[in-house]
């Protein structure tokens, strides 16, 4: 029996990547869609409605002035398409929110449950009846107030923490907790509380041979989790011209992979890290993440018994 499934990971909130990300069981002849983490996005993009029912918006250095409808709800579009939030609030509000920032974090929470309900209602919609399996689950830089919302759908699995089976003869265990950042994420914990996670998990496993571990952070040590060297300020590291990149994953994620040899890894995490990797009989794989300009990169991959029968990585 084949399993044939469509996964991503790191859409950041964008509109635009989750509608291609629902519609991709049917275009793609998959089963089963499994997006694997920060689901969220990373901004709200303030628009500030004038006395006069104009709408200003800041645009790098300058203002730019919205005075129509349609104007108005083409940028949000476009806002939303990109990852972000916009949000319509008189001056007032926004001095109020400028004042008291944790008014701001209670905003950017309320928009981005908002927006992943409206997901999960889509894809409701969208996969009744198609038989589509889909799995959504939470990365490290998704706030747990999510996860009720993930929890909500009637065609959506929220697989955290989980041992599903995807299809008649393959397993799947599901972990959105990473290693430490620089960014201290709401999901970062050290690796040895990653590695108990995993261990818990991979104990429920019936057939090792054919499991698909789906763990949002890379093995360390690969060329799917190199991302830029940061200095102090959080600003990309450049010698000769080049940014320097560093390794960045997890020994946790890496050690697990190596011990417990599963079918497939699938990873995500690093945009930049886009490819596949074996750790011996494992097959791991980074689709990376273009979701600022509305660009799903995932992969297509079929499985058949213990074999990973073919794979192939999109972008579009």
């Amino acid at each position: 029996m084949k399993t044939k499934f469509f996964f991503v990971s790191d859409v950041h909130g964008s509109d635009r990547c989750f509608r291609k990300f629902v519609n991709a069981g049917k275009f793609y002849g998959a089963e089963v869609l499994i997006l694997g983490g920060d689901v969220t996005g990373k901004a709200i993009v303030p628009m500030v409605r004038m006395a006069d029912g104009v709408v200003k918006v800041r645009e790098g250095n300058a203002d730019r002035l919205l005075k129509s409808p349609s104007e108005i709800e083409e940028l949000k579009k476009n806002v939303a398409d990109a990852g972000n939030y916009p949000y319509v609030a008189d001056p007032k509000e926004f001095e109020e929110l400028a004042a008291k920032p944790e008014l701001v974090v209670e905003l950017f929470k309320r928009l981005m449950t908002e927006r992943l309900g409206s997901w999960i209602a889509l894809a409701d919609e969208r996969l009744a009846g198609t038989g589509i399996k889909c799995y959504i689950s939470p990365g490290n830089d998704d706030f747990f107030e999510i996860d009720a919302v993930l929890n909500s759908g009637k065609h959506v699995i929220n697989p955290e923490g989980k041992v599903v089976e995807i299809g008649g003869q393959h397993e799947m265990i599901t972990m959105g907790y990473t290693n430490r950042t620089p960014w201290n994420s709401p999901r970062e914990v050290d690796e040895d509380v990653l590695q108990k996670k995993i261990d818990d998990m991979a104990g429920k496993v019936g057939e090792m041979r054919r499991a698909v571990f789906n763990l949002h952070v890379p093995p360390i040590g690969t060329a799917i989790d190199q991302a830029p060297k940061l200095d102090d300020n959080l600003k990309p590291v450049v010698s000769g011209g080049d940014v320097v990149m560093v390794s960045a994953g997890s020994s946790a994620v890496r050690e697990s992979i190596e011990r417990f040899q599963p079918l497939v890894g699938l990873h995500g995490h690093i945009h930049e890290s886009r490819g596949m990797v074996r750790i011996g009989r494992t097959m791991c794989f980074n689709p990376g993440s273009e979701y600022a300009s509305g660009i799903l990169k995932g992969v297509l991959c079929e499985l058949e018994g213990n074999a990973v029968k073919s794979y192939l990585l999109t972008s579009g």
